[in-house]
């Protein structure tokens, strides 16, 4: 019971817009686990629909690639916006993108359904990546946090020239995205637990070294 109702006052009412988002989320949520498992072409309305309604969903959705879109949309702007939040200013450059680095591989293991999501639009050749219109400017945030640290860097003397914000950011996302895109195989061929928190700070320690150890100005 909440406070509100403790007290004999009625709760809240959430506001049209709240209810709104509120409905979204949740068609988004359970269209998440349908692409995830089946991919674009697997996934069904009529199985997204046996929990939130086909009716909403139609409201809120033209159809199947619309709700992948929103799907995907969503994805992508939750990494972005946990990225925003990690701490770039204290200590020094090299401090910064350890940081950075670490957080996205425990992110990639806590969320392997933004990894499946990628792969699979990876396979449709980002053709409906290409229609969410958001997406780039979203996408350039973290671009922009790593261009202030490498120039942070090279001017506590600490990383070298030439560094582009671009290429490093495919470098540590691809150490990231491997940890979580392989955890299946790698375990039948070798016998490696990826997936357990010991494993993961492991990684995330790892792919910190190997790109600090590439940006870092050699004596």
């Amino acid at each position: 019971m909440s406070r509100a109702e403790d007290a004999g006052e009625k709760p809240a009412r959430r506001s049209r817009a709240e209810s709104r988002e509120q409905a979204i989320n949740e068609i988004i949520d359970i269209a998440t686990d349908e692409f995830v498992e089946k991919g674009l072409a697997g996934a069904r309305i009529d199985e997204i629909g046996t929990k939130a309604t086909k009716r909403k969903i139609y409201y809120y959705f033209e159809g199947k690639d619309e709700l992948y879109r929103a799907v995907l949309e969503r994805a992508y702007a939750r990494v972005r916006a946990s990225e925003s939040e990690v701490d770039i200013e204290s200590g020094n450059a090299a401090d910064a993108l350890r940081r950075l680095i670490e957080h996205d591989v425990h992110y990639h293991a806590r969320h392997p359904e933004l990894v499946r999501l990628v792969m699979n639009e990876n396979i449709h050749r980002a053709e409906h990546l290409k229609q969410i219109k958001t997406l780039p400017q979203g996408n350039r945030r973290v671009i922009g946090m790593l261009e202030k640290i490498i120039a942070r860097g090279q001017a506590e003397g600490l990383f070298r020239t030439g560094l582009d914000a671009v290429d490093l950011h495919l470098n540590l996302t691809a150490l990231s995205f491997y940890n979580v895109s392989n955890q299946f195989t790698f375990a039948h061929n070798f016998g490696v637990d990826m997936t357990s928190p010991e494993a993961i700070a492991r990684r995330a320690s790892q792919v910190s070294d190997i790109i600090l150890a590439w940006v870092t100005k050699q004596d």
